[in-house]
């Protein structure tokens, strides 16, 4: 195996500025204890900006400083999780709808959020989003509520027809929703304060995933480009191929450009890309991106400035400069690996917070916190079980 401090590299990009070298991964054992001290609950336990991975059977609670697994939990299923919004929670999707983790307490809580297959989370503007996919019920509250059980002021839209689909609500109150039923997905629909419509476009074939860029322009992903709204606007930005399908897109609130997977081959049961795009929401353009492996969806993430990372099958952590559409850097940090057929199955994973990189290595069971700045490995683990789903509380 690859020692994960090995390291190939590029010239350093501009955006991994001397900045970067202030953020820390970890702290003395000290200034730990005393943090989790102030955070620890009844159960005893504290994790300290943690992060959370699911495995067969449960879940693993981390500090994020020193990645000691603080609590062992066990949930039957195959459990999803995402970042709640708050520097505390994380939801966990599980049969009975979105339920709250208190990560930082190392518990799960008793506040479900009921759904019938409980779908995207999308947290912006001060504001959280829950997505159930059985249903098209929209619920929308204020992240920080979520500090005292389930929030008293919930708003909840439903759309016409239940799809697998993904809302965002803006800071002017607008509800960005998408289209679809069942059989189709096709775009997406923008409703006022009073929930009226203000923008529609059906311009988007089978409509996934969604992220923010620089301005609050919204992104979301379509069979044949994406779909960008901002200031009142829907925009079409088209692939080069005419099935060039972006389904999951990472986007930075310091960068207009948004980071898409890209794939072209509609009949292929499994494609393994080897692209990635790069959608500038300032001009409406994609630059498409060769790397040296493919990658999956859990590979996409940004750094502190906007840079573009992608985890890639050949062991690496891939950082590209955004505007130039360079690969600046590679971090090595594990044996080349090949996803498998079934997208429930474990797989390399990356999920990103301030300057620190957390990627799962599912060949040795282990997780491993990269500092951005320097590229060097701060922390590992070796876990019990294989690691799935990787994600962790907000700053």
């Amino acid at each position: 195996m690859r020692t994960p401090h090995h390291r190939r590299r590029a010239a350093l990009p501009v955006l991994l500025s001397a900045g970067l070298l202030l953020t820390a991964c970890g702290t003395d054992d000290d200034t730990a204890s005393e943090a989790g001290a102030e955070t620890s609950d009844e159960t005893g336990v504290s994790a300290n900006e943690p992060i959370v991975t699911t495995f067969d059977g449960g879940l693993y609670v981390l500090d994020g400083q020193t990645l000691e697994v603080a609590q062992d939990i066990e949930l039957e299923g195959f459990n999803r999780l995402n970042p709640a919004g708050d520097e505390r929670h994380v939801f966990v999707s599980t049969s009975e709808g979105f339920q709250v983790l208190d990560a930082v307490g190392a518990e799960q809580t008793d506040t479900v959020f009921s759904a019938d297959t409980p779908g995207h989370v999308v947290r912006h503007a001060g504001r959280t989003v829950l997505f159930a996919d059985g249903t098209g019920e929209v619920t929308a509250f204020d992240t920080d509520a979520l500090g005292e059980g389930m929030p008293e002021d919930l708003d909840t839209y439903t759309t016409e027809e239940a799809h697998h689909g993904v809302a965002v609500e803006l800071e002017n109150g607008e509800l960005l929703v998408t289209l679809g039923d069942e059989e189709e997905r096709v775009g997406a629909v923008v409703l006022d304060e009073d929930r009226e419509e203000v923008a529609r476009s059906e311009e988007c074939p089978g409509v996934h995933g969604e992220t923010t860029a620089q301005g609050e322009a919204v992104v979301i992903g379509c069979e044949d480009g994406v779909l960008t709204y901002q200031d009142g606007e829907f925009t079409k930005v088209d692939s080069e191929d005419d099935y060039g399908r972006i389904g999951n897109q990472a986007g930075s609130d310091d960068s207009p450009v948004v980071l898409g997977d890209y794939k072209t081959d509609p009949d292929a049961e499994l494609e393994r890309p080897e692209q990635v795009a790069l959608v500038d929401t300032a001009d409406a353009s994609m630059t498409l991106v060769d790397l040296p492996a493919s990658y999956t969806f859990r590979s996409l993430g940004r750094g502190p400035n906007g840079e573009a990372l992608v985890l890639g099958t050949d062991g690496a952590l891939h950082v590209i400069d955004p505007e130039t559409a360079e690969i600046t850097d590679s971090v090595e940090l594990m044996d080349e690996w090949e996803e498998p057929l079934e997208w429930q199955q474990p797989r390399p994973a990356l999920f990103v917070r301030g300057g620190t990189a957390y990627v799962t290595d599912t060949a040795t069971d282990q997780v491993h916190a990269v500092d951005l700045a320097s590229g060097e490995v701060t922390a590992s683990v070796t876990l019990a079980e294989t690691p799935n789903e990787l994600s962790g509380v907000d700053h």
